[in-house]
């Protein structure tokens, strides 16, 4: 049976009085209370004399001889109970322990990772970002989160190795042991975890730079992202937007069979045929401009131009801070912007909707692709009709890989936002395709003298 005992230590006015947890006797544990006493004032308990307690000599002696009582009772209740959970017993437990009895408000210990992710995340509106060859201040929204996501993940993962991560445990068999847990035991997937790893090396290289003592290796933690034979993405080709933007949601007998066949969806969607009409416009509107969904269905009437002839749209992109223009040519999509501008919809709901319109409008054909399983929640590989994988991120992948070849590229990443050709390739999983690339430059080059002016040559008289 583990055994309490308080002690004092010193000789001075204000000795600190400790307490010490024995488990068994190969385990001990000790830890200062944060109360002081004049040694003077202890009664030390010896062959059953003493009470290892302040003598209640005076009103303070009695607070304190009360306080430890309490801090007695509150730890063999909670050791009892995380013992039979198997919960790691350690100094940092106790500590803990004396910290929740009394409410106190620790001081941060800037050694641990997860308070220095505490850090970035509470000071996230005066961080300075480079970009561009400049500065922002503050981070992201999506940023924030990925901060946030991920200090839930070490919390989770402190609780199951049961010790807190210290900077200088950062090793490499740490990141490789950190690493198998978050694929085999957590199932994320390989671009999910390899996003882990790349935020830990973020975290431990801002540290360094608040003076905090981190490990060599820790800079050179290596993340990874799926090969290119294991991303599975999904667009919608022209033809394949053609026969949604050619659709007719107006016949309510269709309508109401597909409520009958699917009440799942019928009990969290309103299928109409307004609310039909609205999520086809987002994704006619969405494949003719390129970006994300957030940023889709934030566009305002302000960001909208209009000059008689051309419209524009101006977006400053929520992930990057970047300011994109992008031009709206197509008949159907001018007359939506102008005249029939989406309604605004939820996110998850308006990907739960165009599904729906997808699967009404023929996009059937079975592919094989990524789709999430709501039991494990996790994403799966399979063989799915292509509608159930249409989301309002393939807006942008279709636009992307639509008007690839068909328009140069700088154009293309200068309206998707992508900071270099390579990314933007891997973002359609495409390969750089040099001699179309060359093929390309002939016919522009090709273009260019059709269009030049003749120019007067003198000819030498051939005598």
């Amino acid at each position: 049976m583990a055994k309490i005992k308080f002690l004092v230590q010193g000789k001075s006015d204000n000795s600190q009085i400790y307490i010490r947890v024995s488990i068994s006797q190969f385990l001990s544990i000790k830890k200062k209370t944060g109360f002081t006493i004049n040694p003077k004032d202890w009664s030390a308990k010896v062959k059953d004399k003493g009470t290892d307690r302040p003598k209640q000599n005076n009103p303070e002696n009695k607070i304190t001889h009360s306080s430890l009582n309490k801090l007695e009772t509150w730890v063999f209740d909670n050791l009892n109970n995380d013992l039979s959970k198997g919960i790691l017993i350690d100094v940092y437990w106790l500590e803990t322990q004396i910290n929740n009895c009394f409410k106190r408000v620790t001081k941060t210990d800037n050694s641990l990772l997860v308070n220095h992710i505490e850090y970035i995340i509470d000071n996230a509106n005066t961080r300075k970002i480079r970009i561009n060859g400049g500065f922002k201040i503050g981070l992201s929204k999506s940023t924030i989160k990925n901060y946030t996501l991920f200090k839930n993940i070490i919390t989770e993962y402190q609780k199951i190795t049961k010790k807190q991560i210290h900077f200088i445990g950062v090793t490499e068999p740490f990141v490789e042991k950190f690493t198998n847990w978050l694929i085999n035991s957590k199932n994320y997937s390989t671009n999910y975890a390899g996003k882990q790893l790349e935020i830990l090396k973020t975290v431990c290289i801002d540290a360094e730079k608040n003076e905090i003592i981190i490990t060599p290796y820790s800079k050179t933690i290596q993340h990874f992202r799926e090969s290119d034979k294991d991303r599975y993405i999904q667009t919608l080709s022209f033809y394949e937007l053609e026969q949604i933007q050619n659709s007719d949601f107006t016949n309510q007998e269709v309508l109401d069979k597909f409520k009958k066949e699917n009440p799942h969806l019928t009990n969290r969607l309103a299928i109409t045929t307004e609310t039909m009409n609205n999520a086809r416009n987002w994704i006619l509107l969405g494949c003719e401009i390129g970006q994300r969904g957030g940023d889709l269905l934030s566009i305002e009437n302000e960001n909208i131009r209009y000059n008689g002839k051309s419209i524009y749209i101006d977006i400053i992109q929520k992930k990057t801070n970047k300011s994109v223009t992008v031009g709206v040519f197509s008949a159907y999509v001018t007359e939506l912007v102008l005249n029939n501008f989406p309604r605004k919809i939820p996110h998850q709901k308006l990907n739960d909707i165009i599904k729906v319109v997808c699967k009404l409008a023929g996009i059937s054909a079975v592919v094989e692709g990524k789709k999430l399983n709501t039991e494990t929640n996790r994403k799966e590989l399979g063989f799915h009709p292509k509608y159930d994988l249409i989301t309002s991120h393939c807006f942008r992948r279709s636009f992307a890989t639509n008007y690839y070849k068909k328009i140069p590229t700088p154009i293309l990443i200068n309206i998707t936002g992508h900071s270099k050709e390579s990314l933007f390739l891997t973002y359609i999983n495409k390969r750089e395709d040099k001699d179309a690339n060359a093929d390309l430059f002939k016919k522009f080059y090709e273009e260019l003298q059709q269009n030049k002016e003749p120019q007067m040559r003198i000819v030498k008289n051939g005598n």
